[in-house]
């Protein structure tokens, strides 16, 4: 494991695939086994996960990270602040009183003492449990409120509560209960150690909603977005209002997903960019047909103030109006069914770590068929983790990692990967 890195860098993110100089992880932890069938669902999983699974497959995914570029870590940078007694009672009195959209049931103890409890920890202990969540020491061992502080379950998709908006952080404003503290964690992180400005939908409106899955930096002029279950119409107008204040030009491309299945939560789970003029993309949403035959386009136009809205064919169609020539690469190749199994498995999900340079599950093998078809060289983590191949030696390349266990929790390389700063 390499030395923890704790001394910020600069926040700058102005493209979906420059160079990545730096990105923010979180190791799985605990967290992910403090599920059982009767709560995945209300912690948003489809199935419960091995972590003995999970542990080897993520080390093969942020071993090649660590080879390419500036890892940071959740854990190590909130131990760090926790350190900070102002910083430390903030987010203990946020997380024991005010997080969520009702008041923490205490089930036998008060929010007095549990804010005591957890003031009484060193940096160590209380980042793990502010993670890890604290359990009801008057627990029954059958009902159903375990944990006085629920379990950060999807904190390992580092992507969805925070997300680099060129020069500034975007607290993401989550359309679920059970990862709106995960927001308190990102932006205490932000603010006090890298630093940067935040942006925040839910104080321009409080029914506004944005999520990272959906956010994506395709240019320093221009973002697509996702509009769907998590990122609504509200979180969408933050965005464009936000822009039309600062920019006389910009342009926000819109992608309406389905609600369900629940595969289709965000943007990238159907549209990623592998390259300035390259992306990988679900074929229905291309198409509008299947799942997406009724699901809009719309391009958001900010000229000196103004805002305009009009329907384009489709994203791509959109891309191309306004100056981009892209060409897609089909998750899951040509056959409809192995698509639709493909991208339920996060086949569209992979993460640029630069130009034509691209992360992503090895269990696509459609997909990865069809990358390299259009060019890309297959490499394997194991072989980069190792040194028997260096990434430095490829203009073009996928780096695959194992993923058995890790897609069942619904998302993939990009999910998994915030980053801070490209060139």
């Amino acid at each position: 494991m390499k030395e923890k890195n704790i001394t910020p860098c600069q926040v700058n993110v102005s493209s979906e695939t420059g160079r990545l100089r730096a990105v923010l992880l979180h190791r799985p932890g605990v967290e992910i086994e403090r599920m059982t069938p009767l709560n995945a669902a209300h912690c948003l999983y489809s199935d419960i996960l091995n972590k003995v699974s999970v542990d080897q497959e993520y080390r093969n995914f942020c071993g090649v990270l660590e080879r390419w570029t500036n890892v940071y870590y959740v854990e190590d940078i909130l131990e760090e602040l926790l350190r900070r007694d102002d910083i430390k009672t903030d987010l203990v009195r946020e997380s024991v009183f005010h997080y969520g959209r009702r008041p923490v049931k205490q089930a036998g103890t008060t929010g007095d003492r549990l804010f005591e409890t957890l003031m009484e920890m060193d940096s160590v202990q209380l980042a793990r449990v502010l993670i890890e969540g604290y359990e009801n020491p008057q627990w029954d061992g059958l009902s159903e409120d375990r944990y006085l502080l629920e379990p950060l379950y999807n904190l390992f998709f580092t992507r969805d509560a925070s997300s680099t908006v060129y020069n500034r952080v975007l607290i993401n404003s989550m359309s679920f209960e059970v990862r709106e503290r995960e927001t308190l964690i990102y932006e205490a992180i932000f603010r006090h150690f890298f630093g940067v400005e935040l942006l925040n939908a839910t104080q321009w409106n409080n029914k506004a909603r944005t999520e990272g899955g959906d956010v994506h930096i395709a240019s320093p002029d221009l973002l697509c977005v996702g509009e769907g279950i998590r990122t609504n119409a509200k979180g969408i107008e933050y965005l464009a209002q936000t822009f039309a204040r600062e920019r006389d030009h910009f342009n926000i491309l819109v992608q309406e997903l389905p609600h369900d299945p629940e595969s289709f939560i965000h943007l990238d789970m159907v549209f990623t960019f592998l390259g300035s003029h390259q992306c990988m993309a679900f074929e229905p949403m291309l198409k509008k047909n299947g799942l997406f035959s009724d699901k809009d386009t719309t391009l958001i136009s900010i000229d000196n103030g103004k805002i305009s809205y009009r329907q384009v064919p489709s994203i791509l169609k959109g891309l191309e109006q306004l100056g981009w020539d892209i060409d897609p690469v089909i998750g899951g190749g040509s056959d409809p069914w192995v698509q639709l199994r493909e991208q339920w498995h996060s086949g569209a999900n992979f993460f640029s770590i630069g130009n034509g340079k691209v992360i992503g599950y090895r269990r696509n093998v459609h997909t990865i068929e069809a990358l390299d078809h259009a060019g890309f060289a297959v490499l394997n983590s194991e072989d980069i983790i190792s040194g028997k191949v260096s990434m430095d030696d490829y203009e073009k390349f996928v780096a695959t990692f194992p993923g058995a266990e890790l897609p069942r929790a619904g998302g993939g390389a990009r999910c998994m990967t915030m980053p801070i700063l490209r060139d």
